[in-house]
Formats: C-alpha cells, sequence, structure tokens
C-alpha cells in the first residue's frame, strides 16, 4: 500500500511540475533522435520529470479491418495487454501495476495507436512490457472471449444510444462502401465472427517499424532514447502488406435520414465536404470554424442556437482532416419538439457563413484566441507528446510550432472568405436520432 501511495505522489508531482511547461519551451526543444537502428522519434527533453510520457503510432487503423469483420483492429488494441511473450493476463496486469505504468492502445479511422507513461527509473522494465506486448501478443482464447462479452456489450448498449447511433448511420451513409463507413470497434455481427488468426494476421500488417511515428516527453537524453527506441520497437516487422485505401469524397449531401428511437432529446449529426489538413487553406478553414462552430461559447452557433433561443444545451461544429477524405461535422441535441428548428437554424448559419464569411471584428478575435490559447496544449508532458506525434502524422514539420501563430497571421479576410465558401460545398448530409416532430427523411438531391 505504501508503495502505490509513494507512486501515485510521484505521478502527481509530475503532473503539477509538467502544468509550469510552456509553448515556447516545448518548441525550442525538439529533437529529432534516430537509433542506430533507424527508427526515428521527436524528444523534448524535461530534466525535471521523473515521468516519461510515449506517444507512437502505426498507419492503418480500422481501414485494414477485412471488409466483413469490422472491429478487427480494435480487439487487437483491447488484447495487446492482456498477456505477452512468457506473461499470461494476469502476469502481465502484474507486472503494468507493480511498475506503475499506464499502457492504452487504441485504434482510429487511419491509425493504431498507443502510449506509454512511466517512473524514469523504470524505464527498462516498463518498456519492456511494451515490446513484449507490441512483438509478442498472446491472443489466448480466454482472454479473447472475455475482451469479445465486453466489446459485445458495449455494441448491444451502443444500439439504445442515441448519439452513438446518429454517429453510426451518418458515417455508413456518407461513406457506403468505403472503408471508413464500417464502425471502428465492429458490429453485432461482425465480432462473433472474429478469430485469433484474424487478429494475428492485423498485428502482423499493421505494428512495422515502417509507419511507425514515436513522440518522447521526460528526462531521457537523445543517446538513451535511441537505445531504447530499438529494444522497445527493434523486433518489430520493418514492414507489412497494408491494404489500399481509396481516398473518397463523402456522398449521401443533401439527404436527412431519421432514425426513430424513444428518448426526450433528438440527437442531431450532419456533415458537408471540408478542407484537407495539408491544403493551403486549411489554416483559414480552421478559423472560420472556430468563429462558426469551434469556439464554444463564442461561436455564431452556440450564439444562436443555445443564447438566443434555448435550443439546446450545446452545440458544435469542427475540421476532420483523415487521410483519405476531409469533412465539416456539425452536432447538437434538441427536444423532439424543437428539432426541425434546430436543424434550420444550424442550417441557415452554415449557409450565411459559406456565403458571406466572417466579419472583420470577428476573424481578428478569432486569431487572437487561437494564439493565445495554443500554450494550453503544452501545460503536461501528456499533452506535448500528443501534440509531436500529431504534427508528425500531419506531416508538418519539425517547426511547426515555431510558424503555426504566424500562419495564422497572414490569414486574410479575402482567405477566409474563400475558405469560407470550401465548407459543405455540395450540401450536408444530416442524420435525426429520436422522435422529432414533423421531421422526415428526404433523399439526396430533394
Amino acid at each position: 500500500m505504501i508503495r502505490r501511495l509513494l507512486t501515485a505522489w510521484l505521478l502527481a508531482a509530475a503532473a503539477l511540475v509538467a502544468t509550469h511547461a510552456s509553448q515556447a519551451t516545448a518548441a525550442a526543444n525538439i529533437e529529432r533522435v534516430r537509433s542506430r537502428g533507424g527508427i526515428e522519434a521527436w524528444l523534448v527533453r524535461e530534466p525535471s520529470l521523473p515521468l516519461l510520457a510515449i506517444n507512437f503510432s502505426f498507419l492503418g487503423g480500422a481501414s485494414q479491418d477485412p471488409e466483413q469483420k469490422p472491429g478487427v483492429g480494435y480487439l487487437v488494441a483491447a488484447l495487446l495487454d492482456e498477456g505477452a511473450g512468457e506473461l499470461d493476463a494476469k502476469a502481465f496486469q502484474q507486472r503494468i501495476e507493480d511498475h506503475a505504468v499506464q499502457l492504452r492502445f487504441s485504434v482510429t479511422r487511419d491509425y493504431f495507436q498507443g502510449s506509454i507513461r512511466l517512473l524514469r527509473e523504470r524505464m527498462k522494465p516498463s518498456l519492456d512490457l511494451l515490446r513484449l506486448a507490441l512483438s509478442r501478443p498472446r491472443f489466448e482464447a480466454d482472454a479473447i472471449e472475455r475482451i469479445r462479452a465486453q466489446v459485445l456489450s458495449g455494441l448491444k448498449r451502443e444500439t439504445t444510444n442515441p448519439g452513438r447511433l446518429a454517429e453510426r448511420t451518418w458515417w455508413r451513409a456518407a461513406f457506403d462502401g468505403h472503408p471508413y463507413g464500417r464502425p471502428t470497434n465492429g458490429t453485432l455481427e461482425s465480432v462473433p465472427a472474429i478469430g485469433v488468426e484474424d487478429l494475428r494476421g492485423y498485428a502482423r500488417r499493421v505494428l512495422t517499424r515502417a509507419s511507425l511515428k514515436i513522440a518522447a516527453v521526460g528526462d531521457i537524453d537523445a543517446a538513451t532514447l535511441g537505445d531504447m527506441l530499438d529494444r522497445t520497437f527493434g523486433a518489430l516487422p520493418e514492414s507489412g502488406d497494408l491494404q489500399p485505401v481509396p481516398d473518397r469524397t463523402m456522398g449521401g449531401a443533401g439527404a436527412r435520414i431519421v432514425v426513430p428511437l424513444a428518448v426526450p432529446q433528438s440527437v442531431v449529426q450532419m456533415g458537408g465536404v471540408g478542407v484537407a489538413r495539408s491544403d493551403p487553406d486549411f489554416i483559414a478553414a480552421y478559423i472560420v470554424n472556430h468563429i462558426l462552430g469551434g469556439g464554444s461559447f463564442t461561436s455564431r452557433l452556440y450564439s444562436e442556437v443555445r443564447e438566443k433561443r434555448g435550443l439546446a444545451y450545446g452545440v458544435f461544429s469542427y475540421l476532420l482532416s483523415l487521410r483519405h477524405s476531409a469533412l465539416f461535422l456539425a452536432s447538437t441535441q434538441a427536444s423532439a419538439e424543437r428539432t426541425a428548428e434546430a436543424i434550420e437554424l444550424m442550417q441557415s448559419e452554415i449557409r450565411r457563413m459559406v456565403e458571406h464569411g466572417p466579419t472583420t471584428e470577428e476573424l481578428a478575435k478569432a486569431k487572437a484566441y487561437l494564439k493565445g490559447s495554443y500554450a494550453l496544449n503544452f501545460d503536461t508532458s501528456t499533452k506535448i507528446a500528443s501534440m509531436l506525434l500529431q504534427i508528425q502524422l500531419d506531416e508538418l514539420g519539425i517547426d511547426y510550432i515555431d510558424r503555426r501563430n504566424g500562419l495564422i497571421d497572414a490569414v486574410t479576410a479575402a482567405d477566409a472568405r474563400r475558405a469560407a465558401g470550401r465548407l459543405a460545398k455540395g450540401g450536408l448530409l444530416v442524420t435525426v436520432v429520436g422522435q422529432p416532430k414533423g421531421l422526415t427523411a428526404k433523399p439526396s438531391g430533394d
């Protein structure tokens, strides 16, 4: 008990110290480390932290699930810490607890990702657990069935969760026949059909060094990190056999899908074409979206839908740039009696922004806020590691943090109007789950 309390105190102390990290410090101290085995990582060294944070990512994600078996990558992510090498699930979890390790795996549509948080003094045994999980997962029958049961239980709950139903319905309609249209956590039909060979095959194809990106933050020098990279990731295959994923513009624009569900409030998901992260107009579009619906209490959508009319407790929009598609998405939930009104108002505000762009005052305030708030992404080692990894995935360059505010400053009113005109080009696909009064489905093009 004393050891656990001490460990908890150290972790809390590390987090507290990390809150004093600044954007400038993070930007100035990023090192590109390349191991003797050719594995690369970005490092922010912070000697005051007894905690080491490492985030990593492999290209593939749920898009590499077999077409008839969505959920394979999701199950792999849930099973990697359920026994590896000579350690069964119980022994592996005991080692994690003994060394105060936080080990996480997850899957998105494009990436299989992981993170580890560990005490610097226990780096070697902690990273050995990560090495085993990635390169020698056991995928034992009892663990598979236990995790499968948990996933199926979650999927059953989703059948009565309006938010999850709206999301699934939207993606299925927007990307029919494309990997993006399949749910990342699988279906009630696909998950029972996933076998151990599906899991092993996915791990062999996706968990390779070819697409590995790594970010590390904490008390570690470049030489030590290089040795750690080879020890931890060096046993992975050089490359795998990833299935090609085609680029796709979302479909279904103009359609409205209504899914009946006996809940007091209807959930609304709408989306259209966005702007890719690699597009020169992205920064301008990012600012425009902040004004429209990304700025929380200051956005147009919040002001019109929530403050002035009280149609919903929350409403927001955001840009989502996937590797093979770019999206503009918005969401809210409203009472059954006022869902139609909320949808019409949201669409009206989106049209107004698309047609006219933001005002000069809105643009200036948004730019000031987005520049000033950026440092909040660097106030803990966990946030810094996450940000460094995302910058790598977006291929923005190791100097992006230094350049970002200048890119925002450079956006003109004309840039903002042009970027606004590209949002939801072709119309919005809307899905509604609940019992909306006077609202019916309509096909695309009506």
